[in-house]
Parts: C-alpha cells; sequence; structure tokens
C-alpha cells in the first residue's frame, strides 16, 4: 500500500493522540523538555519560607507533566513537636475534594444507563418531590415561611451546586440554623448515623433559593452520593472501591483508613487568636482529628475521604487521558468532555465556571490566573488543593493540613511558580 505524506501524517497525528490519551503517570528521574529546572528550585525556596516564617506546618507539592513526575517533595514537618517530616507518603482529609471523586463515580453510573441529567432527584429519592423555597426567617425562634420551587431539581442541578441545597456550617445564616436545627450534618466527622437518615431529612427542608436560578455551594454532592448508594444497590464505600479505585490502583483513599495505615495519616492544625500555628483542638471545634481511623457508617459524599498526593493525581491524569487510566476505562472521552465543560450556562460564579464535579476555568479567568482555559479544579476545607490543566498536560497537587491559615495565599504562589517554570 502506497502512504501519500497527507495520510501518513494523518497517522502520525493519531499515534500521538493515543499516546497522550493512554498516558501512566511515571518517576523514572529523566528530565523533561519543557521545563526550566533552574526556575523550578524557586519552589522549594519560597515554600520553606513560609515553613522557615512558621507560617505553615508543612506541606507536600506534586507537578506531574505529560504524565511524568516533575517535583514530588514534602516540606516541613507532619509533627511540629516531634519534628517529623511531612512524606508524600502522608494520607490527608481531602474534604470538598471528595465531591470530585463522587460525581465520577455517578456519572459511571449514567454510562450505564441507570439515570439521565435532567431527571427530577425525586425520581430516585421519592422525600425531593414538590420542593419549597425559604421566604422569610425568623432569626428569634427560627421559625420560617415557604413559597413552592417553580420545578423540580435535577441530577444535574446537584453536580453543578444550582439545587437550591444549602450547607450545614458554612452556608447563609438562615440556613446554618435551619439545618442544625434539624440536625444535618456538613459531612465531617460524622460516625454512626446514614445517607438515607440525614438525606431524606434534607429532602424535606426549604431550599435557599430557586432550583437552578444560582450557584450555592451545597451539600448536593453528599445527596449525589446517596445516589450512588440508590441506584447500584451499595454502600459508597464499597462502590467506589470496587468501581473506582481498586481499577485504577488508588491504594491509599478510604472513608475509613485501615488500621495499618492509621499512623500515616497526616497532623492536623489550625491558628489561635495571635495567627500562631496550633495543633488541633476537637472540643473547640467539634471535629475530631482523627476521623479518618474512626469506623464510620455515614459516607459524605461532599467532604469524607482521606486519600494521598499520588493517589489524587491518578484520579486527575485519568481525565486528562479522556476517561482511561493504565488500560482501564473509567469513562468515554464523550462523557468526560460533558464533565469538564461549562454546565451552568449564564450563571455567575465569578470569571470561572462549573461542570459536573469541578470549576472549569474560562478565558477570563485565565487573565487572571496562570492556569490555560479549560483547567479543572477545586479544594478542599483542611488546606488541599489541585488543579488539572489539559493545554499543558499538567496535574498539580498542594497539600496541607491546616484550617484556616493566614498565609493560604501560598496556594495561588505555587500555581504561579509552576507555570513559570514551563518552557
Amino acid at each position: 500500500m502506497v502512504h501519500t505524506p497527507l495520510r501518513l501524517l494523518s497517522i502520525l497525528l493519531l499515534l500521538i493522540s493515543l499516546s497522550a490519551s493512554a498516558q501512566v503517570i511515571t518517576n523514572n528521574g529523566k528530565q523533561n523538555p519543557h521545563i526550566n529546572y533552574e526556575r523550578l528550585t524557586r519552589i522549594n525556596k519560597v515554600i520553606n519560607e513560609y515553613v522557615e516564617n512558621k507560617w505553615l506546618a508543612g506541606a507536600v507539592a506534586l507537578i506531574i507533566k505529560d504524565g511524568q513526575v516533575i517535583q514530588f517533595a514534602g516540606y516541613g514537618y507532619d509533627d511540629i513537636d516531634t519534628k517529623t517530616p511531612i512524606t508524600g507518603n502522608n494520607i490527608f482529609r481531602i474534604a470538598s475534594q471528595t465531591k470530585a471523586i463522587v460525581s465520577i463515580g455517578l456519572m459511571m453510573l449514567y454510562e450505564e444507563g441507570k439515570f439521565m441529567l435532567n431527571d427530577p432527584v425525586s425520581k430516585y429519592i421519592p422525600e425531593f418531590k414538590n420542593p419549597v423555597v425559604l421566604d422569610k426567617f425568623n432569626e428569634a425562634d427560627t421559625t420560617y415561611t415557604t413559597i413552592p420551587a417553580k420545578r423540580e431539581i435535577t441530577i444535574k442541578d446537584l453536580f453543578t451546586h444550582t439545587s437550591g441545597i444549602d450547607y450545614a456550617g458554612i452556608g447563609s445564616k438562615a440556613m446554618r440554623s435551619i439545618y442544625a436545627k434539624n440536625k444535618i450534618p456538613s459531612g465531617l466527622g460524622i460516625v454512626d448515623a446514614t445517607l438515607e437518615e440525614k438525606i431524606t431529612t434534607l429532602a424535606k427542608l426549604p431550599l435557599s433559593n430557586q432550583p437552578g436560578e444560582k450557584f450555592t455551594y451545597s451539600l448536593s454532592i453528599d445527596v449525589l452520593g446517596y445516589l450512588v448508594e440508590k441506584l447500584s444497590g451499595e454502600n459508597l464505600e464499597d462502590y467506589l472501591q470496587k468501581k473506582l479505585f481498586k481499577p485504577l490502583g488508588m491504594k491509599d483513599t478510604y472513608f475509613n483508613i485501615p488500621p495499618e495505615k492509621h499512623k500515616r495519616l497526616a497532623t492536623l492544625y489550625t491558628e489561635d487568636s495571635l495567627q500562631h500555628i496550633v495543633k488541633w483542638n476537637d472540643n473547640k471545634t467539634g471535629i475530631a482529628a482523627n476521623y479518618p481511623n474512626q469506623v464510620k457508617h455515614y459516607f459524605s459524599g461532599g467532604a469524607g475521604l482521606a486519600s494521598t498526593a499520588m493517589d489524587y493525581a491518578i484520579f486527575l491524569q485519568m481525565l486528562l487521558n479522556k476517561g482511561t487510566y493504565n488500560g482501564v476505562e473509567i469513562l468515554s472521552p464523550r462523557t468526560v468532555e460533558m464533565i469538564l465543560q461549562n454546565q451552568i450556562g449564564d450563571i455567575n460564579l465569578g470569571n470561572d465556571k462549573f461542570g459536573l464535579g469541578f470549576e472549569i476555568t474560562t478565558e477570563k479567568g485565565a487573565a487572571d490566573e496562570p492556569k490555560s482555559e479549560g483547567s479543572f479544579s477545586w479544594g478542599g476545607y483542611f488546606g488541599t488543593s489541585y488543579w488539572a490543566d489539559p493545554k499543558e498536560h499538567l496535574v498539580c497537587l498542594f497539600m496541607t493540613q491546616q484550617t484556616p491559615n493566614s498565609h493560604g495565599d501560598i496556594g495561588a504562589k505555587f500555581q504561579s511558580l509552576v507555570y513559570q517554570c514551563l518552557k
């Protein structure tokens, strides 16, 4: 067969595409030609300054470019008192980074034909039928009036935080009070409750706004977690282990960390009134620092997982690969495209938009920060953050275990430091 130059070019482009889509994370010690390694050292200098100034107890930074580990390092301490260094082997409370994982878990069921994105949630959780929206709230006695919702909540509304559901602990003042009165948890540190118990209670409470009209960061992904259980017939923990973590080789991601790995859980820090770093106080916060090591039956889809930087990087690399990792197809390429595109239309979310479980960087957003248009990202309450950049073939994580952090700008600085070392 005679191959024309055009045909040869097409074959070459196809092979390049297949190679890129099949990237598996490697740590071969070789230099990447697209990295300026002299500039890369600036990352160490800046993060170490934060540790030396006692602005940060410790952190783990992971940079992957073209499927290759460029930098994977611990800075400072896991335990300040014993001077135990923090390392990539530490397991972190990833809190809201759980949301993306659970969103992908449910989209796997979408590909099995279990639901459609525009299905009403009440089709699967009947308690969500005939929702109402908060009208007036009496702060003195926490009573309230409601008005009927204009329409039902859809499953897509849950993915995109446009359902009108709010957040326990961190949401609007009125809804925090209503949730507290009805014992709706944020998802952190809950041991004995079940998703069925709490989500069916949540379903009967008023929404903070009309479905589909506003982005309200919320417990919506906890509802998605319960949907996973309803549609799969398994609890969320077992489903994710079987369908996602084990197939991908995510060996350190858990709702319940097994006893033999308990010592790897990173120490949790906070600040005192003078902004000095101090160890977490369970009594003051109401959240036990060791909750990932406690045996629990409440699997919060919005906040419950613990993981390592490398495990989460594998998850993100799978998405950069359009749904496949190490020969295992988790999702189809088209489904990944749907997940990583704007799913909220003109709804305001600052410069950026939201897909099915991720914040998506827009052209406008890329003008104010170094991430490329189309990057997807989020973070977690205890000081973890991530992003993946399809244009630059980057997966990056910056993991701490400290909240609040008056010097939390280190996360944004890390981002700019990554991009300044790209050629």
